[in-house]
C-alpha cells in the first residue's frame, strides 16, 4: 500500500493529529510518514505524552516506528497486523491518561475480542479531558453508536507528580451506528462530580456551592463528591446535563491562579452557554466522537457553538484516511455538522 504523507503543521497542528493519524493507519493499514510534527508550536516535535500513545497504538498491533522520541519532528509509522488484547503502560508524570486512551480505543477498531488497558499517568490535568468525561459523557454517547466502553479509576493523578490509574476496557467494535441529534430535546438533569485529593473538605463545598449558585436558575445539580488519598494533589469538577437526545459536558480544575470558587462559576458558566448556545454537542465531544462518525454506517448530524481548531484539524486528518466527506452550515448561531461516510470504506468495516 502507498505511503501516505501527513504534513503535522497544518491545521491546528498539534499532537491529535499525530495521534488520529496512528490510530487511522492501524484501523486501515495505511503506512503513514508524518512531517514537520508540531512546527507552529513553542516547543516543536514530539513530547513524552506523544510518544506514550504513539508506542501504545504501535504494541497494538505489532507495528513498526521510526522516529518516535521527544523533539522529533518526523515519524513514520508502519501497522502491523497483530491483535493485542491486554496492554500495560505508564506514561510518567501527569502525561494525559485521557489522550492516550483516546489514540488507543480508536485503533482498536478492528479487533476481536475485548481491549483491556491498565494505564497509569494524569487523569485529570490541564489541556486534556478529564477521565470523568469518559466515564459520564463520551462513553454513553459512543454506547448509543453501538460502540461498549467502560474506564475505572482506581486512583487520581494530578499536575505535577501524576501517579493515577485507570483500567479502560472496550468489546469488540461491530458497525457503527450514526448519531443524529438535531435537536437536545427536554432537559433530563444536571449531574456533577467533584473530586478532591490530599486537599481539605471546603475545597469540593466551595465548588459545588459555586456550580449550584450559578446553575440555579436552569436546575439544581446532583452532585457526587470523590475525595481520595493519592500521590498527588488537585481538585475539580465535571459537569454534565443529559437532554432527551444528546448531552452536553463542561469542566474545571483548581489551581494556584484558580480558586475552587472560580472553578465551580467557570464549570457552570461553560455548561450554560452550551446549553443555551442551540449546540446539540459540546465541540470537545464532537471532535472525539468525529472519526467514529466517519467510520459509521450512515449520516452523523449535530451542531456546535464554535468550531475549533482541533475539530478542523480532525476532519482534515480523517479525509487523508477515509472516504467521507463533512458539511458544515452556519445556522442560527450554531454551526451544523454533518458526516457521510462513503462506500469505499472497506478498510474500517469488520473483517
Amino acid at each position: 500500500m502507498d505511503m501516505l504523507e501527513i504534513d503535522g503543521s497544518r491545521g491546528e497542528g498539534g499532537g491529535q493529529m499525530v495521534r488520529t493519524s496512528v490510530a487511522m493507519a492501524t484501523v486501515t493499514g495505511r503506512p503513514t510518514h508524518l512531517t514537520r510534527i508540531r512546527e507552529n508550536r513553542p516547543t516543536n516535535g514530539l513530547s513524552k505524552q506523544h510518544c506514550a500513545a504513539v508506542n501504545a497504538v504501535a504494541e497494538m498491533a505489532g507495528s513498526q516506528v521510526t522516529g518516535n522520541t521527544i523533539g522529533s519532528r518526523e515519524l513514520l509509522f508502519e501497522p502491523g497486523n497483530e491483535h493485542v488484547y491486554d496492554i500495560q503502560m505508564n506514561i510518567g508524570t501527569a502525561g494525559s491518561v485521557s489522550l492516550v486512551l483516546q489514540a488507543m480505543l480508536l485503533a482498536a477498531r478492528n479487533h476481536k475480542k475485548r481491549l483491556t488497558v491498565d494505564i497509569s499517568g494524569g487523569t485529570n490535568v490541564m489541556w486534556a479531558p478529564p477521565i470523568d468525561s469518559y466515564q459520564h459523557l463520551l462513553f454513553p454517547l459512543m454506547g448509543r453508536m453501538g460502540i461498549n466502553a467502560d474506564v475505572r479509576i482506581i486512583e487520581r493523578g494530578f499536575y505535577p507528580q501524576g501517579g493515577g490509574r485507570v483500567i479502560a476496557s472496550l468489546d469488540p467494535i461491530g458497525n457503527i451506528h450514526p448519531l443524529e441529534i438535531e435537536s437536545l430535546g427536554d432537559l433530563v438533569a444536571i449531574r456533577g462530580v467533584c473530586f478532591s485529593q490530599r486537599l481539605p473538605d471546603w475545597i469540593t463545598k466551595d465548588i459545588i456551592r459555586s456550580c449550584e449558585d450559578t446553575l440555579a436558575p436552569v436546575a439544581d445539580v446532583e452532585f457526587d463528591v470523590q475525595k481520595t488519598e493519592g500521590d498527588s494533589r488537585g481538585a475539580g469538577v465535571v459537569l454534565v446535563a443529559e437532554f432527551e437526545n444528546g448531552m452536553l459536558g463542561s469542566n474545571a480544575l483548581t489551581s494556584r491562579g484558580h480558586t475552587a470558587d472560580k472553578a465551580g462559576e467557570d464549570a457552570a458558566t461553560d455548561l450554560l452557554r452550551e446549553m443555551t448556545s442551540g449546540a446539540t454537542m459540546d465541540v470537545h465531544t464532537a471532535d472525539q466522537l468525529l472519526p467514529y462518525m466517519a467510520m459509521g454506517e450512515g449520516k452523523s448530524a449535530f451542531s456546535v457553538s464554535r468550531i475549533s481548531k482541533h475539530l478542523l484539524s480532525q476532519m482534515d486528518t480523517l479525509e487523508s484516511f477515509l472516504d467521507v466527506k463533512f458539511g458544515v452550515e452556519r445556522k442560527d448561531d450554531v454551526y451544523k455538522f454533518t458526516v457521510t461516510p462513503g462506500e469505499n470504506n472497506e478498510a474500517v468495516h469488520p473483517r
